[in-house]
């Protein structure tokens, strides 16, 4: 999988870069103003290529590194070697778009980190496969169509609540990509997930 490793990688760089220099930082989040009014637009790409910090670098890549195997591979087949950087590029975009559009007169909302696009990458794979094991917090395993389930709704939940210092909306707009664009590719998929879900084969 290079093309997921060359994103780990620059990710990695660039965020452990940012760490120690504000300057870096402040030029790459995603800051709706210069966007709206100095046509930043490379916001909407830069903001997933830096972290808080290193937890949240970590989990993102590392949950990156577990699934994008199948994604990359899947994509690879269907729109060529670039197909995969393709989708993941679209799902860093996507996400924040509502947050964008949101926040575009807000001077004080700020973005950062590749939960986004890595929410697309995993609910891709929940697509391909339902009844795959995920390990909650590395740790807890789940079928894959239960942890989707619990995922979306405190999602959902915790957007509504409009509260932390986390984007829930990034992480729900890129789990919906993540399966709408996957679908738009190969419509099939669709009947093909839907009679995995009528063949429950959990493993531990």
């Amino acid at each position: 999988m290079p093309v997921t490793l060359i994103i780990i990688a620059i990710t990695c760089v660039v965020s452990f870069a940012a760490f120690n220099n504000s300057r870096l930082l402040n030029d790459l989040i995603f800051w709706p103003p210069a966007i709206e009014r100095q046509r930043e637009y490379y916001r909407l790409v830069s903001y997933g290529l830096i972290h808080a910090d290193f937890m949240h670098l970590l989990l993102n890549m590392l949950t990156l590194f577990f699934f994008a195997r199948y994604v990359e591979q899947f994509y690879t087949h269907t729109l060529g070697m670039f197909g995969f950087a393709l989708f993941y590029l679209g799902g860093l975009i996507v996400s924040i778009l509502p947050t964008y559009f949101a926040n575009r007169g807000n001077a004080s909302y700020r973005s950062l980190g590749a939960s986004g696009a890595v929410s697309a990458v995993l609910f891709a794979v929940i697509l391909f496969q339902p009844w795959a094991t995920v390990r909650l917090y590395f740790a807890l395993p789940i079928p894959a169509i239960i942890y989707a389930v619990l995922y979306v709704g405190y999602s959902i939940y915790m957007d509504k609540r409009g509260e932390g210092n986390v984007n829930h909306s990034a992480h729900l707009w890129g789990a919906a990509y993540g399966v709408a664009f996957t679908l738009i590719v190969r419509p099939e998929m669709l009947s093909i997930f839907l009679a995995q879900l009528q063949r429950p084969h959990f493993m531990m």
